[in-house]
């Protein structure tokens, strides 16, 4: 992230000398000595100091043989002063400022942290994708990537090596600006170089770079990277000046000639045109800089006018964003965009405001990609995976408009841009191609529910559109500021027992909201660097779910009759919670994982923490006690289990559009992936057993319930991952729930549409019609999986066997999968660690019977093939039979 070398660093605002009193000499400030030799960045140290500390080890409070000596006033509000204030308020508030006073401020001005530092100079501070790493990765013999070798090359990882290498040198502190010498070992086809770096900063800062490398990167190089950390690690080795308008004031005529003079003639290639012509200047009464109180200095720290924001290459994200959209998804471009919007998330934890500014520039290149309009010409969809790009682009942006603390001019600033992106023909819609004319769902509550009509009157919705949206929310809401704040916020009092009541029937907080929304906003929370914020408000809607849950339930049980009667169902969640773009069931389930995770961090701080740069650490996860608001025995792990069921079964309509229906299958499977992760105990079994029995007897709330929407979401997938975690525990419940999962109603011409009489039919939005689901044959596929799992359980067992058999042959319509069915109980029951399942040969000949007459009809490919296992099976269930009689 160099700046290119010949670039002056640029001056921060102009200098001038205030009022001085009449007792001090020219040349001198009040309070303070000369300062011709300069001063080391070391803290004050006293007898008195040594002598307390000395006693505090006495007392056994420090380690022996460790002294700490404890600060001054004068270092505790240096401190303060230079983290929060600009240098020139100092001067302006203050007429006089004793030396001593600057070269404290000055010195505690510098970063103080190494985080910041490794965050701006490597895209993966974790080494989790070492592929991913800028410079590649190191391939050994037989294919195997050298992680170790990759994460050495990191720039931060080189800084190191660099400065423990002894190759820094020539480090000089000049108030607000850091220079310094490093040298670069000599390599097999390289010299040795040397590396003129300098580093401005202000407020704990890094606000610009100079590299003589020629380096071009976002990121900070391993020079820079390198005389950072001295200044950080060792700064009783630097050597302090003030700003350098402070020296040039204690000289006299005579010795600012001679300082002028010398400076030409040691650089007078360089500096000699630009001293004559500002010499010129200056001689003229009339010129420019004559009208101006003051002068320059580029050491002098930040004005009040100035950004406190640490250094970022806008020209080199923008160049290096275009390329990768440029490569069109290959050499891996779409994983380096991925981590520049890890990169844009972890600025955000680290409440970095350059989070948002990255985002801006990495956005307008994406609406600048050519492809865009050509894509929008042709009529053509754009690839999967640079799809999930625009995905997360809208979700980081929707955390971004969300934060809890940004100012009103910031928000109005991104609204600008959203609406203007927004508004361009060829920005992508959020479900792919196709148009989404649902209303405004996203401020169905009491504070949005009038706001951005000119949005909700768009035809389709965009990538952005929520993150628009979005900008009319609030955190002011009393009830909303009580949940985050406290696990104290409780109302054991409150009776009120209606649909949207405050508190539940334990006292606890409920915080009812659009459920997509209100994860959101625990999104933007985690993001933004506010986990037990986060945690709180999940907690709280969590608990919202299960009392829903319950309602539910009791509504529909006082309904049953006449809905099993009529054999109709409604859908009464338009959108999908698994697969909806904001991902709400996910950012709840992340959020209670990360509360009961156990790893290194949670027992040692973050003092070594360039030590764990890199070092992939082994998660664990815990049943970790909440603090309030779960019932006993729960814990973080069984809540987000819960909510991760509750997710997965609800009842929902199919979505319009391959990307949104391929959305909704993936991640499905993503979930249930993370759920296999987890190791079932008792705790988590009764959670299984409670869920599951909810989901077989809420009806229209629920995907397993007894009578389902003809279009919504198929359950296979799962039921199946229900069925192998229930089997050991409960297997009556387990093939309960697998066989009700099996029906496939989309392919029932005789299904019912529904009940139009609910007010929130799914006829009302989706129109009575044969619905095209571009994932049928994924689903079909599914349902195939479940099927044969029960199938391979249940060997041996008869009376079970005839029931998956009924159901199959009830329920799959497809030849080629009953076939498939048919070969995977022949292999089952043939297994040739244990004698032929006679049972389980006779469901394989039963489903083989029920295709064969097609087979032969359509005289398939492979018939030979089929007519060689036909036989196989045949004599197998012959030498069965004769065995048995």
């Amino acid at each position: 992230m160099a700046e290119r070398a010949h670039l002056p660093p640029p001056a921060k605002r102009l200098c001038c000398r205030p009022g001085y009193g009449s007792g001090c000499r020219p040349g001198q400030r009040v309070g303070g000595t000369g300062l011709g030799s300069g001063a080391l960045c070391a803290g004050p140290s006293s007898a008195a100091a040594a002598a307390a500390a000395a006693a505090v080890a006495a007392l056994g409070l420090l380690p022996l043989g460790k002294t700490q000596s404890p600060e001054s006033l004068l270092d505790i509000a240096a401190r303060k002063v230079a983290e929060k204030w600009p240098f020139q308020r100092v001067e302006e508030r203050f007429e006089r400022i004793p030396e001593p006073v600057q070269r404290r401020i000055v010195y505690w001005s510098f970063p103080r942290g190494e985080r910041e530092i490794c965050m701006y100079s490597s895209f993966n501070t974790g080494a989790e994708d070492p592929a991913a790493a800028p410079g590649g990765v190191a391939t050994m013999p037989g294919g195997v990537v050298d992680s170790a070798a990759a994460e050495n090359r990191l720039p931060f990882r080189r800084g190191i090596a660099l400065l423990d290498s002894g190759c820094v040198d020539n480090v000089l502190q000049v108030g607000f600006h850091l220079s310094g010498t490093v040298t670069e070992p000599a390599m097999q086809s390289e010299p040795e170089t040397v590396c003129n770096v300098a580093i401005s900063f202000d407020r704990c800062k890094i606000t610009s770079v100079t590299c003589s490398c020629g380096n071009k990167d976002i990121f900070y190089c391993a020079h820079v990277v390198a005389l950072s950390l001295y200044r950080i690690r060792k700064p009783d080795q630097v050597k302090l000046h003030l700003p350098i308008s402070e020296t040039l004031f204690q000289m006299n005529r005579d010795q600012l000639q001679k300082f002028v003079q010398y400076l030409i003639t040691v650089h007078h290639t360089e500096v000699l045109p630009t001293a004559q012509k500002l010499a010129d200047e200056i001689l003229s009464q009339n010129s420019e800089i004559n009208q101006v109180h003051g002068a320059p200095d580029p050491t002098a720290g930040a004005s009040i006018d100035d950004e406190n924001c640490w250094h970022l290459d806008e020209e080199q994200v923008q160049e290096q964003v275009k390329l990768f959209l440029s490569q069109g998804g290959y050499h891996g471009s779409g994983k380096q965009l991925n981590l520049l919007f890890a990169k844009v998330r972890e600025m955000l934890k680290m409440r970095d405001s350059n989070g948002a500014r990255m985002l801006t520039l990495i956005t307008e290149q994406f609406m600048a990609d050519p492809r865009l309009l050509l894509w929008r010409q042709q009529g053509t969809a754009m690839t999967d995976k640079y799809r999930q790009l625009w995905d997360e682009l809208g979700a980081l942006w929707m955390c971004i408009v969300l934060n809890p603390h940004c100012k009103l001019e910031q928000k109005d600033s991104w609204l600008k841009h959203l609406k203007k992106w927004n508004s361009v023909d060829v920005c992508p819609w959020e479900d792919g191609n196709h148009g989404n004319e649902m209303p405004n769902l996203t401020n169905a509550l009491p504070q949005g529910a009038n706001a951005n009509q000119d949005s909700s009157n768009r035809p389709h919705r965009t990538v952005f559109t929520r993150a628009i949206e979005a900008c009319d929310l609030h955190w002011q809401d009393s009830h909303l500021q009580h949940i985050i704040s406290s696990y104290l916020y409780t109302d054991y009092c409150y009776h009120d027992n209606t649909e949207n009541s405050l508190f539940d029937s334990h006292g606890w907080p409920l915080w009812h909201e659009h459920v997509p929304t209100a994860c959101a906003r625990v999104d933007a929370l985690r993001s933004h660097g506010y986990p037990q914020e986060a945690l709180r408000l999940a907690i709280a809607i969590v608990n919202t779910l299960r009392r829903q849950q319950q309602k539910q339930l009791e509504m529909f049980q006082s309904q049953k009759k006449e809905l099993l009667h009529k054999g109709v169902t409604s859908i009464t969640n338009l959108e999908g919670w698994v697969g909806h773009p904001l991902d709400p069931i996910g950012t709840l389930f992340s959020c209670l994982m990360e509360a009961c995770r156990v790893d290194d961090e949670s027992f040692h701080g973050f003092s070594d923490f360039t030590e764990n740069v890199g070092q992939c650490k082994s998660l664990e996860y815990q049943h970790l006690p909440a603090h309030k608001f779960l019932e006993e025995g729960e814990s973080y792990l069984t809540l987000a289990v819960e909510v991760a069921l509750i997710g997965l079964g609800q009842q929902r309509i199919m979505p319009d559009g391959l990307y949104a229906q391929e959305k909704v299958c993936r991640n499905e499977e993503q979930l249930i992936f993370k759920l296999q992760d987890i190791a079932l105990d008792d705790t988590l079994v009764k959670i299984f057993r409670k869920q599951v029995v909810f989901l077989l007897e809420a009806g229209p709330y629920s995907g397993l319930g007894e009578v389902t929407h003809r279009e919504s979401v198929p359950m296979h997938t799962f039921a199946k991952y229900l069925f192998t975690s229930l089997l050991p525990h409960d297997a009556e419940l387990a093939y309960k729930t697998a066989l009700r999962a099996m029906r496939l109603l989309v392919l029932e011409s005789t299904a019912s549409s529904g009940d139009v009489s609910r007010p929130h039919h799914i006829a009302s939005v989706v129109p009575n019609r044969y619905p095209r689901w571009f994932t049928l044959s994924h689903i079909e596929s599914q349902q195939c999986e479940l099927a044969s799992t029960m199938l391979s359980a249940a060997k041996g067992d008869v009376r079970r066997l005839e029931t998956v058999l009924e159901s199959i042959q009830k329920n799959i319509r497809s030849s080629s999968h009953i076939f498939k069915l048919a070969q995977d109980a022949f292999k089952v029951a043939t297994l040739m660690d244990s004698l032929p399942d006679i049972t389980l040969l006779k469901v394989s000949l039963e489903l083989g019977l029920q295709v064969f007459p097609l087979f032969i009809i359509n005289r398939v490919e492979d018939g030979n093939l089929t007519l060689c296992w036909w036989v196989q099976l045949c004599v197998e269930y012959v030498q069965c039979l004769s065995q048995a009689y």
